[in-house]
């Protein structure tokens, strides 16, 4: 009768080629979760990008999508006179601008919802209240139109009325939330502007996704 037992050889190859595999499997999925984005990419779907935009900063300097290129965006809705939520979203904000200040790979887009009365000069006196550099906190003002549509469908904000007992159009977009976008204009996170904890979290993740390559 034969020996049908496997020459030696051919039992090392089989062991060598099973390390060889587990080896391989494990370094893909370690790259894999390395290129895995730790935080979600928002949208409806992951093609979703902030769209061109020319507004004016504090400054009088017009900015576009090509001053933001490269950079981790947080960006707001406000308007200067309000009584409201807005003064308890800008210090909430400065807790962003203080934690990343002097940093070039942060920056904050405050937009004025109401252009009209927010003008250049107005916008300066307001972000002389937080002590903002237009170099990394820009409050912006431009076209109502094209404001609002930022709002709504680049950075995906709803609208929320509170007023503070004001009369104005039904259009008037004034949400609590700043939104996190990361240096090719995807949006990444939704943070509620009026609580202190989630600036806490936003300060972590803009952490997370400058450690992140594109």
């Amino acid at each position: 009768m034969k020996n049908r037992r496997i020459p030696i050889f051919l039992t090392i190859f089989f062991i060598v080629l099973a390390a060889c595999f587990l080896y391989f499997a494990t370094n893909v999925i370690d790259e894999f979760e390395k290129k895995k984005p730790a935080l979600p990419i928002l949208g409806n779907d992951h093609n979703h990008h902030v769209q061109p935009f020319s507004f004016i900063n504090q400054d009088g300097i017009t900015i576009t999508e090509q001053t933001t290129k490269g950079k981790i965006c947080v960006v707001e809705y406000f308007f200067a006179t309000c009584k409201g939520i807005c003064p308890k979203m800008n210090e909430n904000m400065r807790i962003i601008y203080d934690a990343y200040k002097g940093n070039n790979d942060v920056l904050i887009l405050s937009h004025t919802v109401d252009p009209q009365k927010d003008s250049v000069a107005a916008l300066k006196a307001y972000s002389n209240k937080f002590k903002a550099d237009a170099q990394h906190w820009m409050f912006l003002t431009g076209d109502k139109k094209q404001l609002y549509e930022a709002a709504r469908f680049s950075y995906l904000i709803n609208a929320q009325q509170d007023t503070a007992g004001l009369t104005i159009d039904k259009d008037f977009i004034h949400d609590k939330h700043f939104v996190l976008v990361d240096r090719i204009g995807r949006i990444r996170g939704f943070y509620d502007g009026l609580e202190e904890s989630s600036m806490n979290t936003l300060i972590v993740d803009i952490k997370t996704l400058l450690r992140e390559k594109e």
